[in-house]
């Protein structure tokens, strides 16, 4: 593949995006990111809606990662601009949350289970402050949120794949965030955790937040989020389920992986006629 463009002068403030809203939790401004001058997201367009659960789904290799990353500063940007609530990252930090992928995360590291989630509030404490009482209490009901009250004391070497990512979840929102970007919660967790994990995203929707989750299972789209945003490398679609998550876009997104579609369709089509779930 030959080599990007030359970019266009990155932009320096919102006004130089005028179509985007200072409201939305998270605006993404015509971003491209690459590897080697090999572009990995392109021309990226997209505002995130306010009090919304929001699935991001794609093929392998699409960019959905990436697109995390990016937002959060831990890639470089080859063009474009990032905005939370119309401010750069830097100065919006404490109201952005992130859950990483679980392969992303060293489970070796010699801490417990409470010292993960106290980790949610050291974007707060500051520079030389102490880790109160009052985090710690904070941190021990998180983990109770997701079930995890009781092994506060354990090891995290010592937890099962769902049990990390209960710990790392009950990290998050021990931050008390006002926009979380997650990276496949879902994968590879037991059913009562992925039930958990859904619960307590619909509790943060319903208390004003906005989730942005990076998901894989198409079936379950229409049933757990009112949101999507289809990546393969640009943005094929995006907006409610309902209107955005269609056959078309979907076989426009995975270039026609038919057998990735099936349980998709059937899902939707349930949604469409107020069936339940299967």
């Amino acid at each position: 593949m030959s080599p990007l463009p030359p970019s266009e002068p990155i932009p320096t403030s919102l006004a130089d995006f005028p179509e985007h809203s200072p409201e939305s939790p998270l605006s993404i401004h015509n971003v491209t990111v690459a590897y080697r001058h090999r572009p990995v997201l392109w021309d990226i367009d997209y505002d995130a809606p306010k009090r919304a659960l929001v699935a991001v789904v794609g093929p392998n290799g699409a960019g959905k990662s990436t697109l995390m990353k990016a937002c959060l500063g831990l890639l470089p940007l080859a063009a474009g601009r990032v905005e939370f609530w119309g401010s750069p990252f830097a100065s919006q930090r404490l109201r952005v949350g992130y859950v990483p992928q679980r392969e992303a995360v060293d489970w070796e590291f010699p801490v417990n289970v409470l010292d993960v989630a106290v980790m949610g509030r050291y974007g707060r404490l500051g520079w030389f402050r102490r880790v109160s009482a009052k985090d710690r209490a904070i941190a021990l009901e998180c983990l109770d949120r997701v079930g995890m009250a009781d092994l506060a004391k354990r090891q995290i070497s010592e937890l099962s794949g769902g049990q990390q990512q209960r710990v790392f979840l009950a990290r998050a929102l021990a931050q008390e965030a006002d926009l979380y970007l997650m990276d496949e919660p879902l994968a590879g967790v037991d059913a009562a955790t992925e039930r958990t994990i859904i619960e307590i995203l619909r509790q943060l929707r319903q208390s004003g937040r906005t989730v942005l989750v990076v998901h894989h299972d198409l079936s379950t789209v229409p049933e757990y989020f009112d949101h999507v945003l289809l990546l393969n490398t640009r943005v094929i679609a995006a907006g409610p389920v309902q209107e955005a998550f269609t056959p078309d876009n979907l076989h426009a997104t995975y270039a026609g992986r038919l057998t990735a579609l099936d349980d998709a369709a059937e899902a939707l089509a349930r949604l469409r006629e107020g069936r339940p779930p299967l």
